[in-house]
């Protein structure tokens, strides 16, 4: 059960620092029906800057080299930024969901300094059926909770019964409302992401005095759900064991176990039987890193980790969320299995203090 680090090279940098400030961030990947793989990333001057937006490049050879950035859509809402995840539907729809923020001000982020609060946003809905050349117009979707702001984390995961979900999370609006509390939920549609009507609780850190970010959800083969989140200590924002649930009827989910790993921002990808790989930030250690491990029924072993990226440390303290967010340098790995023994790795990294989007082959 070992894994090997096999290659890595670039998917988007900014060539021309000297010209233009374009930095990127949180890539997301799919593999289309034609054999080309799609990679979507999000491309800004900075994390909150006000042309952020969601590009797209495609790749021929399996992921060694990518075409240049184009915008995944021109959004005719003004003034706004978008960020959205994609991914490749069973019958080969792209879908791509996520977030229009509005900005109505143009010398704020998208989050309030004095209370971590968000700016106003829709949560949108685009689809694609020429493989991601033309996309339809942005739908905004009804939460079937009052966010009211959403976090964008995850691609739609569509299950074997045919629901799709949306792993995200909770967020304080600019002025303080949080009618829910913070907690990591998945939006649950029945008829293919024309409406979202329900929703499951996936992590809920109220009484623990725990929240959690990034949230990673997966199938596995034989039809059970695992997920996994960041979870930090409220008061402090220390990070606490990594806490992973599971769910047999696709539901309902057992309590929270450890992994027995310190991980942010971690991302799941189910690899055959009950093997699973994990790709995230390590708190612990400096970097990015992967672990194989075993879902023994509802029981988390691992197996295997290698260091995949070790250019920067986690980055997050709890000294000030916030900021910290803003000023971190790597994290939001996305997976695909390329083949029977490879995965496909990209995660947005600062080097040579440009933020670009590079990608990592695994051998597993």
């Amino acid at each position: 059960m070992k894994l090997e680090h096999l290659e890595t090279g670039i998917v988007y940098r900014n060539k021309k620092p000297y010209l233009r400030a374009v930095n990127a961030w949180h890539p997301s990947l799919a593999a289309l029906p034609n054999g080309e793989l799609l990679a979507s990333f999000d491309l800004g001057q900075g994390p909150e800057s006000l042309d952020y937006r969601t590009c797209l490049a495609r790749s021929s050879d399996d992921g060694r080299t990518w075409s240049e950035p184009v915008d995944l859509f021109s959004d005719a809402v003004q003034p706004t930024t978008n960020s959205v995840r994609i991914a490749c539907m069973s019958d080969g729809q792209l879908t791509a969901m996520g977030t229009r923020l509005y900005r109505n001000d143009a010398e704020e982020g998208i989050v309030n300094r004095a209370n971590h609060g968000f700016v106003p946003l829709d949560v949108i809905l685009l689809t694609s059926d020429d493989h991601g050349r033309t996309w339809s117009a942005p739908r905004v979707v009804e939460p079937p909770l009052e966010g009211p702001g959403f976090e964008v984390c995850h691609s739609i995961v569509e299950l074997a019964d045919g629901r799709w979900l949306w792993p995200t999370a909770t967020l304080m609006g600019w002025n303080g409302e949080l009618p829910n509390g913070l907690k990591s939920v998945a939006f649950v549609s029945h008829d293919r992401g024309r409406t979202w009507p329900d929703y499951l609780d996936l992590f809920d850190g109220k009484d623990a005095g725990t929240v959690h970010w990034e949230t990673s959800l997966r199938q596995m083969e034989d039809g059970r759900m695992v997920t996994i989140t960041w979870a930090l200590e409220d008061e402090s924002g220390t990070a606490v064991p990594t806490p992973y649930r599971v769910s047999a009827d696709s539901t309902t989910f057992t309590p929270p176990k450890p992994t027995g790993f310190l991980a942010q921002t971690a991302k799941l990808l189910p690899l055959d039987g009950d093997h699973i790989l994990c790709v995230y930030r390590r708190d612990d250690q400096p970097g990015l890193w992967a672990t194989r491990a075993e879902l023994n029924g509802n029981n988390w072993t691992n197996h295997a980790e290698i260091p995949l990226w070790q250019g920067a440390a986690s980055g997050m303290t709890g000294a000030d969320k916030t900021n910290e967010l803003s000023g971190l340098k790597f994290g939001f790995p996305s997976l695909l299995r390329v083949a029977p023994d490879q995965v496909l790795v990209a995660f947005w990294c600062c080097e040579d203090t440009i933020w670009n989007i590079r990608w990592i082959r695994i051998g597993i």
